[in-house]
């Protein structure tokens, strides 16, 4: 299981690095980002280039990861600077369709590790085509705007619904790597993360992104690192794939059940 930290602070990087996180994202997004999910209680980044030449100086173990805009005018240029500056991974938010993949292939013209973040309702429609296209090697499922397109009210409904096994099993028969979501420590969230781990591990997942909890909620390192000691919760995350491994445990009734709860609860809230 690839885990995934989105930081652009050098010093958590390489904290994280050193705690056994595979991957280190900096992300650059911003087209449309605030339009979608200004209502939310989302942190923007706000990354720049600059953040990801800072990273890329400091992890020599984990990958890079560079999340860019969706497809624009400028997508070919944006990608080219990534690179240049040591990207290992590029992902593309927010396509809808073929095309714009078949672009976003191009512009990467196989010099590094492509990943497609499938978070709208066109692209869940379009699956079987976009499947299609020629050097994709990794596809995350955000359930975060994937869930908002749909008009879900908890993000986790797709997982309990079944459309991330719908997309799970068509992925993994094209042999591309796959992940979604992220997860909460293990032990904690507001959906308990070993029941979604459980689903992880069922659905032949191999990537997640750890949640804000993994930073206690804060973004300064000094505060981080007193709250928090990440290479225990990344061993948690680990020792718990293994008993899944050793001793799989099929929890998606129980996730459903719980998934169920709390929609009823933020329905009977707002």
């Amino acid at each position: 299981m690839d885990k995934i930290l989105i930081t652009s602070d050098v010093k958590l990087a390489k904290y994280a690095q050193e705690s056994g996180v595979e991957r280190i994202m900096v992300d650059l997004e911003m087209l449309g980002k605030e339009e979608r999910q200004g209502h939310l209680n989302t942190v923007f980044s706000k990354h720049t280039l600059d953040d990801v030449q800072n990273i890329r100086k400091v992890i020599d173990k984990s990958k890079l990861l560079v999340r860019v805009n969706p497809i624009h005018e400028n997508s070919k240029d944006e990608i080219d600077k990534v690179i240049a500056l040591g990207a290992d991974i590029i992902m593309l938010p927010m396509f809808k369709t073929k095309e714009e993949v078949e672009d976003f292939i191009d512009f990467v013209d196989g010099r590094v590790t492509t990943n497609l973040l499938l978070e709208t309702s066109q692209a869940l429609v379009r699956i079987d085509d976009i499947l299609e296209v020629n050097g994709i090697d990794e596809i995350h499922i955000g359930l975060n705007d994937l869930h908002l397109s749909m008009g879900l009210t908890f993000m986790f409904e797709l997982l309990s619904g079944g459309i991330v096994e719908y997309l799970s099993k068509k992925i993994v028969a094209k042999n591309i790597k796959f992940g979604f979501g992220g997860v909460a420590r293990v032990g904690q969230g507001t959906l308990d993360a070993t029941l979604i781990l459980s689903e992880h591990y069922r659905l032949n997942s191999s990537m997640v992104i750890l949640s804000r909890d993994f930073k206690g909620y804060v973004e300064n390192y000094d505060e981080i690192r007193e709250k928090i000691d990440l290479k225990y919760e990344v061993e948690q995350i680990d020792k718990y794939m293994n008993i899944l491994f050793a001793n799989f445990y099929d929890n998606s009734k129980k996730l459903k059940y719980k998934v169920d709860e709390i929609v009823g609860i933020i329905r009977n809230d707002s």
